[in-house]
């Protein structure tokens, strides 16, 4: 009976193993996020708009109940929320991160996101990466509108968040975020010459740069391509304009190795939408 239980113990490490490696060749999205010491799996999540009202719930919004939901589930199963600048730091400098990590990702700036989604950051220490349009936050600092459904954040509350250490902001173009004049976003034009499509990104993102330098002292570091709409044509201007990193809208999970920067380019992330959870999304994986 001794041996008998023996082999079948042997037999069940045996089976696991092939199991592994079968999973490894075939589908190595499936891996748990920390693949290996100098390499990990990283998912990052994009939000938009949060509300209280539940009639305005969508595609791009969801309740303040949802996002809350979110962050008790990543708690509960161990994730930790990381910033862009982190990831950038473990890429290029070899610093560790924390076990089970994700990037919480919020688009366009919505004064929602403060008045709603900062609150609950607080209240659960986590961390996330907003992404404004710039010439909104000139709008709406001007003007004073605090209304949650549809004002921006201005630069005293973008000031405020930063200094709390838990949230980051990063660069969505001052004024491209727009379909209009046959550009879409910050894609470059049908036609367009290299050096005027340079001249176009340099023009708008720096004046992002240098106001985000004058009201906060930070100088981002990624950018976040508005829409997602990306042309290869940009990857090389970013990279003279100083951005270390960006982001885009292809739902895939990022493999991010350690010394290569390539990994750090139109990072990937899976669009939270009312009809499915942070927790649909990571188990899903």
């Amino acid at each position: 009976m001794f041996k008998i239980r023996t082999v079948v113990f042997y037999l069940a490490i045996i089976l696991a193993i092939c199991c592994t490696v079968h999973l490894y060749f075939t589908n190595p999205d499936t891996l748990p996020v920390s693949a290996t010491e100098d390499e990990l799996h990283l998912p990052i999540l994009m939000y938009h708009g949060i509300t209280k009202d539940y009639g305005k719930i969508g595609k791009f919004v969801i309740s303040q109940k949802m996002f809350e939901q979110d962050l008790n589930y990543l708690k509960e199963n161990g994730y930790n929320t990381i910033t862009i600048d982190q990831v950038i730091d473990y890429v290029k400098c070899g610093n560790k991160l924390p076990e089970k990590p994700i990037i919480l990702t919020f688009d366009d700036g919505y004064y929602n996101n403060y008045c709603y989604g900062f609150p609950l950051l607080k209240e659960y220490n986590m961390k996330a990466v907003i992404s404004p349009i710039g010439k909104y936050s000139d709008l709406y600092t001007e003007n004073n509108d605090r209304n949650p459904a549809y004002a921006h954040i201005g630069w005293d509350e973008i000031r405020e968040m930063m200094e709390s250490g838990l949230v980051e902001f990063q660069n969505h173009s001052y004024d491209l975020h727009h379909n209009t004049n046959g550009r879409n976003g910050a894609k470059k034009k049908a036609g367009e010459s290299l050096a005027a499509y340079g001249d176009f990104l340099e023009n708008d993102l720096m004046i992002f740069q240098e106001k985000m330098r004058e009201y906060t002292g930070y100088t981002p570091t990624t950018f976040t391509y508005p829409y997602g709409g990306i042309s290869e044509a940009s990857y090389e201007i970013l990279d003279k304009l100083g951005f270390q990193a960006s982001l885009s809208c292809e739902e895939k999970i990022n493999i991010i190795r350690q010394g290569d920067i390539s990994c750090l380019r139109k990072m990937n992330r899976y669009l939270r939408s009312d009809k499915r959870s942070a927790k649909d999304i990571l188990e899903a994986l």
